[in-house]
């Protein structure tokens, strides 16, 4: 298991420093304050902290050691940023020293050409069978409300996504975006070089998190494409996986390579093979992620949904993205359009069809009786709610009678998608503070329920 990275209770940082701005510093802060930028999500880690520097005393009211074999007692997780070519002695003194674990920030390896290749063989070969590796050339590991081994700004929310990402970077304003989106995450790990530990190592590791339900990838390129394939084939059975692909044209395959010394391949090729291993393929990293939250919050389903709507035109847009990704939509039954209009709640102009046009006068016990009659005929098997903001809108009575039908039903997916944006907001945090995704134009809401039918069509096929 990866417990010394994940769940570690001694970590030194080597290469602590005393500058201000160096990544040294800034790991040493966030191990011992959750994060180097402020926010309420940070959490300081709660096992030992050690630093190496054999030039101070100490830093941040750490005591430094000369090396990590100074350090008394047992070191489980080390975490180095240091030159690279003072790497292999490093790794050398860890091994030593028993350490369980070592996160190599160090950049200088084989994404700068044939002198770093050399550099980065000669550490996998002191690591091999003695310790486990992440990186090097990577940002670190955070697992929220626990560590953060990283120099990242600070820990996101905690929650239930995994995301593993060969660019530290793009970690960095990822973790910014979802604190302002109120996206949470059970780890976050940047691979880097992958000179040990690589995608299908954390694939098995997710697999076996219970605070993880969904994985979201992004990669630039695979060393060991079979291997990876029959991992992602036997953990896509049990935790839908994502993919966010990059190295997609000329250009990009060329950056990948000067990015993290990876081959990028055909992206034709990749796709076909992610989808051949059970995962889900996104065009953009906020595809990523959204298709991510659903996958992690809903329950897949089959084809056959309905839409309700407060405003005719975007029940008619959302209608047309349907029928473009195949996601059909159910007839109302007789039965069902009874009962709606014995219900005594619905506008005489109602639109008796799906989509199921309200009229812009709804109010929450509208959409109440609405979402509960429609969910209770058994060929409607997912729901996509939209609300436009009319000024008789009740959002977030409105969002508890989406909250409530999703504890009723709890086996057919329920997606909002409010239209709007400031008077909108707190219904939206609302919707997602009780996992349920939400969507501000009705093509995200459209896309999310054909992911979850294409989740149900691949577990079926097994």
């Amino acid at each position: 298991m990866l417990d010394m990275f994940f769940s570690p209770r001694s970590v030194a940082v080597i290469g602590a420093s005393r500058q201000k701005d160096s990544a040294g510093q800034g790991i040493l802060r966030s191990l011992l304050k959750g994060g180097v930028f402020q926010s309420p999500t940070n959490v300081p880690f709660k096992g030992r902290i050690s630093a190496v520097n054999p030039n101070a005393d100490s830093v941040l009211g750490v005591k430094c050691h000369k090396s990590v074999s100074d350090i008394p007692g047992q070191v489980d997780l080390a975490v180095i940023a240091v030159p690279a070519k003072i790497v292999p002695l490093v790794l050398k003194d860890c091994i030593k020293k028993k350490v369980k674990g070592a996160i190599i920030i160090s950049a200088g390896f084989s994404e700068l050409g044939e002198q770093g290749k050399l550099l980065e063989t000669e550490i996998k070969a002191i690591a091999k069978g003695k310790i486990r590796l992440i990186g090097p050339n990577c940002l670190g590991l955070i697992r929220p409300g626990v560590i953060n081994a990283s120099f990242g700004p600070c820990m996101p929310k905690r929650g239930n996504i995994a995301f593993f990402s060969q660019s530290g970077a793009l970690i960095d304003s990822v973790i910014d975006w979802s604190l302002e989106n109120n996206y949470g995450f059970s780890a976050v790990v940047s691979l880097g070089n992958k000179a040990d530990l690589r995608f299908m190592d954390l694939l098995g590791w997710a697999e076996a998190d219970k605070d993880t339900r969904a994985i979201a990838l992004y990669l630039e390129g695979l060393k060991d494409g079979k291997a990876f394939m029959k991992a992602a084939s036997k953990v896509s059975m049990k935790k839908p996986i994502i993919a966010l692909k990059a190295g997609r044209s000329k250009t990009g395959m060329k950056a990948v390579s000067s990015h993290t010394g990876s081959l990028a391949g055909s992206y034709e090729i990749y796709k076909a093979a992610f989808r051949q291993s059970g995962m889900h393929v996104a065009d953009d990293v906020e595809d990523l992620f959204e298709m991510s939250d659903v996958l992690a919050n809903m329950p897949s389903c089959d084809n056959g949904i309905a839409i309700i709507t407060n405003g005719g035109g975007a029940g008619v847009l959302c209608a047309d993205h349907c029928e473009r990704l195949g996601v059909s939509l159910t007839k109302l039954s007789d039965e069902t359009i009874a009962d709606l209009d014995k219900s005594g709640m619905m506008h005489p102009a109602y639109s008796r069809s799906n989509p199921l046009d309200l009229v812009g006068d709804a109010k929450h016990e509208r959409y109440e009786v609405a979402i509960d009659t429609l969910l209770r005929q058994k060929d409607i098997n997912g729901l996509i709610v939209i609300q436009t903001l009319q000024t008789m809108t009740q959002s977030m009575l409105d969002a508890d009678a989406v909250i409530n039908a999703r504890k009723k039903y709890p086996s057919k997916p329920i997606i909002a998608s409010y239209m709007g944006g400031k008077f909108s907001k707190k219904a939206v945090e609302h919707l997602q503070n009780n996992s349920v995704p939400q969507f501000n134009v009705p093509y995200r809401a459209a896309r999310a329920m054909h992911t979850l039918i294409q989740r149900k069509k691949y577990l079926a096929s097994y």
